[in-house]
Parts: structure tokens; sequence; C-alpha cells
């Protein structure tokens, strides 16, 4: 019961989300682990992406809206040579074009273009509701919805390594905005086309997936703690 009034007195969680899981899987595994029904994330991560995630609980469920809005980090990889509808690999590659031509110099010249703020056009399968209805299910069924491009703010875009066609990168960026677009974009740039291939959120203000747990990690944490308890109630009894 102590376990339970601490997360209802309100906990922030951080995470990191594994591969294939939506942010939403991660809350409702930590709401079925602590019995707490008041539990929410601060700021999606696709489900092929990686790394910190906020998780709040109880009343500190108050704060999410102030942890969505601070800066975060991003690594991951651009793969130059192609786009996908999704602009990463949730869908497949297509529109080949050679990467032949390009040098280093010339992709990281590039990024200049997607700094400070900056108009970007999100995907077409996003979360985003136009006329009541989510962009990604409009797209599945093969509708494309006008959307407005919509401003957000790119810190620093820096390529980390060149591997062609494998491009690293790390952006520093303001909320709201999509990783996926900008491959998209720098692909488009570079006139030979980008897709995410991979994303890992690395930062979100002061908080650091290096101080994240895995979820494995804080069930065994949890068991221990509700041992502990237990015992605890046992010798007092």
């Amino acid at each position: 019961m102590l376990v339970l009034q601490s997360f209802l007195n309100g906990q922030v969680l951080l995470f990191d989300k594994p591969m294939e899981w939506t942010s939403f899987d991660v809350v409702r595994k930590i709401r079925n682990m602590i019995r707490v029904s008041k539990v929410g994330h601060a700021g999606t991560l696709d489900p092929l992406a990686t790394g910190l995630l906020i998780v709040c609980t109880g009343k500190y469920t108050k704060k999410i809206n102030e942890y969505m809005g601070m800066e975060k980090e991003y690594t991951g990889t651009f793969t130059l040579g192609a786009t996908t509808p999704t602009y990463d690999l949730e869908s497949d590659p297509e529109n080949p074009q050679s990467i032949a031509h390009l040098t280093n110099s010339m992709i990281e010249a590039a990024t200049a273009q997607f700094t400070g703020d900056i108009l970007q056009m999100p995907p077409q399968h996003s979360a985003i509701k136009k006329n009541g209805e989510r962009l990604y299910i409009s797209a599945r069924k093969g509708l494309v919805v006008e959307v407005d491009p919509r401003p957000v703010t790119i810190h620093s875009f820096t390529i980390e390594k060149i591997a062609l066609p494998l491009v690293y990168f790390k952006v520093v960026c303001g909320t709201g905005t999509y990783i996926r677009s900008l491959a998209n974009d720098f692909g488009a740039a570079l006139g030979v086309g980008a897709y995410m291939s991979s994303l890992r959120r690395t930062r979100i203000g002061e908080f650091s997936v290096d101080n994240a747990k895995t979820i494995p990690a804080f069930e065994v944490e949890l068991k221990e703690m509700r041992a502990a308890l237990e015992g605890q109630t046992d010798t007092e009894l």
C-alpha cells in the first residue's frame, strides 16, 4: 500500500523505451505494474524509435505539459537515396536515386537550411488530427490530407558520421519537431531522397536517457520494494 501511495502522490519516472513498443504500451505496462490508473507520458516516441520517455504518475501528471515543452535531443541515422511513405522504416523504401555524386561537404552543408525557426510539414502518417480524424488513419485509406506547415525550432543539426547511404546525426530541437519530416526534407534538399532509418531520444530538458530504466529493471525494483515493505509489516506484527 505504501508503494501505491508514493505513486499516487506523484512520481516522475524515466524509461528507455524499447524498439517496437508504442509510448502508450509503456504507460499501460507501468499502470498495471504500479496499480495506479493515473499515468501518462510526456511526449510520444514512434514505435521504431528508442530512448527517453518521461512517465508521470498520480498528481505529477499535471506536469506533463511542462515536460513536453522542453528542449529535446535525438541521435540516429538517415538513409539517403530513397524515400518511404511514412518517412521511416514503417513502410518500404521507394523512388531509388543515385547518391554516387554526393560528397561529405555537400551533405554537411545541407544541414544549415534546417536550423533555427523553420516551417515543417508534418508526415501524412502522424497522429495529428484534421477534420476529426488522425492523419495516419486517412493515409492508410490511401487519402492525402492537406495540412499546413508548422513552425518548429531546430537549435542544432549536426552530422556525426557519414557512411553512405547512412548519415549519422544529432538534433537538438523544440517541441513539435518531426525528425521523420526532417529526414524527408533533408533528402529532398540533396535531391536524392532520404528516410529515417533509426532514432533514439537521448535527452528532454535536463533529463537524460543515461538515467533512465528499462522496463524489466523497474519491474525487479518494484518487486524488491514490495517484498521489503511486506517484511517490514511482518516484523511489526
